[in-house]
């Protein structure tokens, strides 16, 4: 099968999903403004950016149904495709040559001049490689690793990664700095939606993120050997920029916005040295817009369902589903779908799922009655089925992660929701008993809907 960005812009076109924009688009804040307002609507191609002849191509993953689309999965059926990549992977396959590498690019370099990224925001140093997924190898076992973190271009053939203390490619960095050696990297942009979903995984160190991209395509991923450094990248991707991360060489990154929507200051970042750029003849540059965005949300939304759910699965079966919110920026809020809790089991879940993902602060379970989806549903499910006095729990004094907004001194309040049935529920005669017509008249209305 067709493993490239390429593919997904035909399914997307076909569908509805994608819009062409033929106008000029300053990539100096104004591709950027654009994605913003057109929110959740169809995934947008800018085939006039300015200075650039490259075109640009954003917010395709804007919703959870348009990631489904890019795997070509049902909505319903999206984390248990997830779960399944992450327990049952594909291992790649290497592949003699690519489209990837069909322009090769060597020192002296001016990424500026030759990809047209865009700068987001005003305080921002420069602009940032948003959809750049980065593969790094351990330099003591040799296994991969994929991810995605910030890098900003800083001009030639300079990079600035600005990389958490916690990342497994910070990481890899240390490693190698420990051996007086500097971290090979490859920054690959245009990928096929598996292999980008695959790169947010909340899996171990050494757990091959190219193993789970090749079950969500159904079939190996294709990839070819690296022009200049030891590593391997998808060979149907768009661009792939050759480099070294050096734990050694720190640059004073600045303001930079985060998934709440607010400015950050994490200090310096380090500095990456491209030495060759690879590319398809006709390249497509692939941009998330950063931020409070719907893509940049549900990217990692879809990765931290997943991930938390199964986590939650091996300790209590009745565990459904796991619905990371986009209100709640896609990291900190979530909705537990379980089938028939017993007594204290929503509690047990909530604080499980809290220690196995640090970012969450607010967690609410639900029957699987209740579609997490629906806010109407949910907050219902709260209306109907919650006791305050026994339901909510305020943990406070809880170590955060340092991109919460809300921590101080490293801690933050979090807070957890039980809203399902209760077991009392069954022995209060004439209670909690649903108003409706007979289930065989409804069954009959539902399978015929489409005649009213």
């Amino acid at each position: 099968m067709d493993q490239s960005l390429r593919i997904i812009l035909d399914r997307f076109e076909k569908n509805g999903d994608l819009h062409h924009v033929d106008v000029p688009v300053d990539p100096v804040y104004e591709l950027g403004a654009v994605l913003l307002h057109k929110g959740h609507e169809p995934g947008l191609v800018f085939r006039n950016v300015l200075n650039h002849t490259i075109p640009v191509v954003g917010n395709l993953f804007n919703t959870y149904s348009r990631i489904a689309l890019g795997l070509g999965v049902d909505i319903d059926h999206l984390q248990s495709a997830c779960i399944n990549a992450i327990e049952n992977g594909i291992p790649p396959e290497m592949v003699a040559e690519g489209p990837v590498q069909q322009v090769i690019h060597e020192a002296p370099l001016d990424i500026p001049a030759l990809l047209p990224v865009p700068t987001w925001f005003e305080q921002e140093q420069g602009p940032y490689i948003t959809a750049g997924v980065i593969i790094a190898k351990d330099i003591e076992t040799g296994k991969r690793n994929v991810s995605i973190a910030r890098l900003r271009v800083e001009g030639g053939n300079i990079l600035l990664a600005g990389i958490a203390p916690t990342h497994h490619l910070h990481v890899l960095m240390q490693k190698a700095q420990a051996q007086n050696r500097h971290q090979e990297i490859a920054v690959v942009i245009g990928n096929h939606t598996a292999v980008l979903i695959a790169s947010q995984m909340y899996v171990d160190l050494g757990h091959d993120e190219y193993d789970i991209a090749g079950r969500l395509l159904g079939e190996p991923l294709r990839l070819v050997k690296c022009k200049n450094i030891d590593l391997e990248v998808p060979a149907e991707a768009e661009i792939v920029l050759e480099g070294t991360l050096h734990a050694d060489e720190r640059v004073e990154e600045g303001p930079v916005s985060e998934f709440h929507g607010f400015y950050e200051h994490y200090g310096p970042g380090n500095r990456v040295h491209i030495q060759t750029i690879t590319h398809r003849r006709d390249p497509i540059y692939q941009a998330i817009l950063p931020g409070y965005a719907p893509e940049h949300l549900l990217l990692g939304g879809t990765s931290i369902g997943a991930t938390t759910c199964l986590a939650l699965q091996k300790k209590i079966p009745s565990v459904k589903h796991v619905l990371i919110t986009e209100g709640g920026m896609g990291r900190v809020h979530a909705i537990i779908s379980m089938h028939q809790p017993k007594a204290g089991e929503g509690k047990r879940a909530i604080m499980l799922a809290m220690a196995h993902t640090n970012l969450l602060k607010l967690v609410i379970v639900v029957d699987d009655d209740i579609d997490p989806n629906d806010w109407t549903q949910v907050e219902w499910a709260m209306a109907a089925r919650m006791r305050a006095e026994e339901d909510i729990m305020i943990i406070p004094g809880v170590k955060a992660d340092r991109c919460d907004p809300q921590e101080k001194d490293l801690m933050v309040t979090k807070v957890g929701i039980v809203a399902t049935r209760r077991p009392d529920h069954a022995t209060e005669p004439g209670k909690f008993v649903p108003a409706r017509a007979p289930e065989h008249v409804l069954r009959k209305v539902r399978e015929n809907l489409s005649q009213y």
